[in-house]
C-alpha cells in the first residue's frame, strides 16, 4: 500500500518522529506508519479545554504529543473522578474505537496540549491489514486493564493517606540528590483530589499528615520526599 502524506513537511516529521517514541509501534510496518501519517490530523488546545466529551461518538483515536490530558467521569452527586492522567506520549480514544461505542469519559486539557486524530475507520482498517499494528493495540489496552485494575483496588482498599504516597512515589524524580515530585501549574489541591478520588480537604488533610509524620515537605514548587523507605511502606497500607 502507497499513499502520500497530505501533512506539511514540518507536521510530517513531528508525527513521525512521534510515532517512533512509542513502545508499541517499533514493530510495525513502515507502510502501515506511512499510512497514519498521511491520515492523522494536527489538533492543538489551551489549558482546560475539552478534547471530547463522554458519550460523544468515537470518531477518532488521540495521539498525545505535548502536554498533560485528564481522562474523567462525572459521579451522580456531581464529583469528577479521575480515570487518567497522561502525559506525551500516549494514546487514547481507543477503547471507545474498537468496542464501536462513545467514548467512556471526559478528557480535558490539563495544560497547552498537542494531539493528533486518526479516523476510526482509517485505524480499524489499519489493524484489519497488519496483524503488527492490530498485537501493538491489544498491549496498549492490556496495559490500560492493568490501571484500571489497580485503580479500583486503590479506591476500594486503600486510604487517601496511601493513594496520595503511592502517587507521589510514581512521579518522583531525583534532582540535585534530593527526591522531589515537581508540582506543574494544573498540580493543584482540586486536581489531585480528582486524581485520587476524594475531596480537597481530606486531600489537604492527608497531605498535611504525611508532613507532619516525617515523610515528605511541601515547598511551594515541588515536594520534597524525606522518607522514601518510609512512604513506600505507607503506599502499601
Amino acid at each position: 500500500m502507497t499513499t502520500i502524506p497530505s501533512l506539511s513537511p514540518n507536521n510530517y516529521e513531528r508525527l513521525k518522529i512521534m510515532l517512533s517514541q512509542m513502545l508499541h509501534f517499533n514493530d510495525i510496518p513502515a507502510e502501515a506508519i506511512e499510512f497514519i501519517l498521511a491520515a492523522a490530523i494536527p489538533r492543538h488546545f489551551e489549558a482546560g479545554q475539552v478534547i471530547y466529551l463522554e458519550g460523544e461518538p468515537a470518531n477518532f483515536v488521540y495521539f498525545l504529543e505535548r502536554g498533560w490530558v485528564k481522562a474523567t467521569r462525572i459521579t451522580p452527586e456531581g464529583r469528577e473522578q479521575g480515570l487518567l492522567f497522561l502525559n506525551p506520549v500516549e494514546i487514547f480514544g481507543d477503547i471507545a474505537v474498537f468496542t464501536g461505542t462513545t467514548y467512556p469519559g471526559t478528557t480535558t486539557a490539563l495544560e497547552a496540549v498537542d494531539v493528533w486524530l486518526l479516523p476510526s475507520e482509517t485505524l480499524l482498517l489499519l489493524i484489519k491489514r497488519y496483524p503488527d499494528l492490530a498485537f501493538a493495540f491489544i498491549r496498549k489496552l492490556s496495559e490500560r486493564i492493568l490501571h484500571y485494575i489497580g485503580l479500583v483496588e486503590d479506591l476500594s482498599l486503600k486510604s487517601v493517606e496511601a493513594r496520595l504516597a503511592s502517587t507521589l512515589l510514581r512521579y518522583a524524580e531525583l534532582r540535585n540528590e534530593q527526591l522531589i515530585v515537581p508540582r506543574r501549574q494544573w498540580t493543584t489541591f482540586d486536581e489531585m483530589a480528582v486524581r485520587l478520588g476524594t475531596v480537597r480537604d481530606v486531600l489537604s488533610r492527608a497531605m498535611k499528615t504525611l508532613e507532619i509524620e516525617g515523610y515528605l515537605k511541601v515547598e511551594k514548587q515541588t515536594i520534597v520526599i524525606l522518607d522514601l523507605k518510609g512512604l513506600l511502606e505507607r503506599a502499601n497500607r
